[in-house]
């Protein structure tokens, strides 16, 4: 047997980051996640966002992927919100996603980071922190296909 520690913070918003996730859907949708994540050997451990994304912290088995877990988790979800919410039509995930690795001794830190979204969105927005995000991490990026 194998014993891996595989833990990452992943952010992905929706299409053109519209606003769609509203309360209602939100109290449905993070839930949802939490269960495809458990029917694909992952964890998920925190779930939370606003309007127009998503961050889960994300325990990953060693048989798969960050892009096949995201892969897993948009399609899925994207799929059920559009058989569950008529009126989410429009409903998409972006292509794109960040995906940062944690460790061990950051999980509470980043748990409670997850559970601040709606006091750290009233100061920062969405392109904001993932551009912070992306600098912390030390992840080059070219800021004209961020957005896309």
């Amino acid at each position: 047997m194998s014993y891996i520690s595989s833990w990452f913070h992943c952010v992905f918003s929706t299409k053109e980051r519209r606003p769609l996730i509203t309360p209602p859907l939100r109290e449905r949708l993070w839930p949802f996640l939490g269960g495809i994540a458990r029917q694909n050997r992952m964890k998920a451990i925190e779930i939370g966002g606003t309007l127009d994304h998503v961050h889960i912290l994300l325990s990953l088995p060693a048989t798969l992927s960050i892009a096949q877990a995201l892969q897993l988790l948009k399609g899925a979800s994207s799929k059920w919100v559009h058989e569950t919410f008529l009126e989410c039509r429009r409903f998409r995930w972006q292509e794109k996603y960040g995906a940062f690795s944690v460790s061990v001794s950051q999980l509470d830190k980043a748990i409670r980071y997850i559970q601040g979204q709606e006091q750290h969105h009233r100061r920062k927005t969405f392109q904001e922190e993932f551009l912070a995000l992306l600098k912390r991490h030390r992840i080059e990026y070219d800021e004209r296909y961020l957005w896309d």
